[in-house]
């Protein structure tokens, strides 16, 4: 019985420690944005001399307009992550393609606010992304169809034909694509 109680003891013990030695963390490349979990003994090794060339296809927003879109902090988290595991800045060459209901979240704060009541609460993400040369990409027939013309945009904003056009592009180029 003694016995028993011992592994079962232990069992938790070690459970409880592998559950504390995740502990969440922001930056270092994007700091109040991009949290991660620690992750000390990963089975699959971060390769931190390869080329990290993601396009993330974003068609998006949350419910709450008020709320960050998580997928523009997926990029944040993209960063972060690797940016921990050693892996330098300039092999890091995420794109973001922005399409659909998410396409609002490049809005400026005035017609934001227009729209939905509040300030925009992604431009402050966007800015950070720019700031590290992460191109965000609109497409073009989203803008068109949910009128958001150069003068209501982010002005940091690049705009293609079609988010398939951008996507086929980054793809032929060696891009890996993570969808939403």
């Amino acid at each position: 019985m003694n016995l028993k109680r011992l592994v079962f003891t232990s069992i938790i013990l070690l459970s409880a420690l592998q559950l504390q030695a995740q502990k969440k963390i922001s930056g270092p490349l994007i700091h109040e944005y991009g949290e991660t979990f620690t992750v000390p003994q990963p089975d699959l090794e971060v390769n931190t001399e390869a080329e990290y060339k993601v396009v993330f296809d974003i068609s998006q927003a949350p419910e709450d307009p008020a709320a960050l879109n998580p997928y523009f902090n997926t990029v944040a988290r993209f960063l972060n992550m690797h940016g921990y595991t050693k892996v330098d800045k300039a092999q890091l060459k995420p794109v973001l393609v922005v399409h659909g209901s998410a396409a609002y979240g490049l809005l400026k704060h005035k017609f934001y606010k227009e729209k939905f009541g509040v300030d925009n609460p992604n431009l402050d993400l966007l800015n950070k992304l720019h700031a590290l040369d992460i191109p965000v990409i609109l497409c073009g027939q989203t803008a068109g169809a949910r009128d958001i013309s150069v003068e209501k945009r982010w002005g940091k904003t690049q705009v293609e034909l079609s988010a398939m056009t951008a996507l086929i592009h980054y793809q032929n180029l060696d891009y890996a694509l993570i969808s939403f």
